[in-house]
């Protein structure tokens, strides 16, 4: 889309982590942007926007609900591009799988999608999808792996392992390409791993709490892999998705794939007075690591960011906001 300061699009669940971000950069652009908040009033979702360098000017923000069909109908109106990003993330303590995790992923994307067919200004929406929807699967994961764009997890593999997001992302993916088949809509899904970097809101949000956990006295780390990937990586690739013509499909948002004792030895380096864990909560093997094709993400012109300056500029921002002392 060029000619951008003439562009007008909607973000749905404006107040997140990617979201904001996606909002800060659309505003830097030139564009004007309608984003839905589930609560306008309530300064913790709003004052960040409403803070940023155009948002006076060029953003508006609207009250929705996902399991309200018709919610978003004059969210969407007006708009050439949809950004649907309001999509819940819990990964532990969940007691309702559906109420909680399932109905808000599921029907809300097809909610949204619904207000768009009804939108004759609608040409594309990008769906904030997950690698939760490509990779739980069942395959194994090992050195000789290289996981992309065609790989899908499959919902009885994620209910059986009670992986609850997981099954939510996928069920919501799946519905979503079902529905612009038989509606004529064009969609991209950008599949994101985990999001670090630095933070607009003024809440930690679930992806960089576990860098916070782990600077913030815990005794041992996971043994686990994590597929890092930085949130003005993920945010820039949502605009690229709606202004390339050429962007279709679903594309993997992966910079790094690393055993969480390398990016503790990143931190390590970075700030050597931090009180770091030391010790693997488990005595395994280290968890093998594996490859996320990066090459249709390059595609679109991401150029990912160094994982050494993610984690940096995560913890400055940490420091910022007072959630931790250095």
């Amino acid at each position: 889309m060029s000619e951008a300061e003439e562009k007008v699009v909607c973000v749905t669940g404006g107040s997140g982590y990617i979201a904001s971000w996606l909002v800060k950069l659309l505003l830097q652009h030139g564009y004007t942007v309608k984003a839905s908040v589930r609560d306008p009033n309530d300064p913790k979702k709003t004052e960040h926007l409403l803070s940023l360098d155009g948002a006076k000017e060029r953003l508006r923000l609207f009250k929705a609900n996902l399991l309200e069909e018709g919610s978003f109908d004059s969210v969407v109106d007006g708009c050439e591009g949809v950004f649907h990003m309001a999509s819940p993330v819990l990964l532990n303590a969940v007691t309702d799988p559906q109420a909680e995790l399932i109905d808000p992923a599921l029907k809300g994307t097809l909610n949204v999608l619904k207000s768009c067919t009804k939108a004759p200004s609608v040409k594309k929406v990008v769906l904030t999808s997950s690698m939760a929807a490509v990779i739980f699967n069942g395959k194994p994961l090992t050195p000789d792996v290289v996981v992309d764009e065609t790989w899908f997890s499959d919902p009885d593999f994620c209910e059986k392992s009670k992986l609850w997001y997981m099954l939510s992302k996928t069920l919501a993916e799946d519905a979503a390409w079902k529905f612009v088949k038989e509606n004529g809509i064009e969609l991209v899904t950008i599949n994101p791993g985990y999001v670090v970097g630095p933070l607009l809101q003024p809440t930690v949000n679930l992806t960089v709490e576990l860098i916070l956990n782990l600077v913030n006295g815990a005794q041992t780390f996971p043994n686990q892999v994590y597929r890092f990937v930085d949130v003005r990586d993920v945010a820039l690739a949502h605009i690229l998705a709606i202004e390339a013509a050429s962007a279709s499909g679903r594309y993997c948002m992966v910079g790094h794939t690393v055993h969480i004792s390398e990016a503790l030895n990143i931190l390590k380096e970075l700030y050597p007075s931090l009180s770091l864990p030391e010790k693997c909560e488990d005595d395994k093997p280290p968890m093998q690591l594996y490859l996320v094709s990066k090459e249709k993400a390059k595609s679109l012109g991401i150029n990912f960011t160094p994982l050494e300056v993610s984690l940096k500029d995560t913890i400055e921002s940490f420091k910022e906001k007072g959630f931790i002392q250095v």
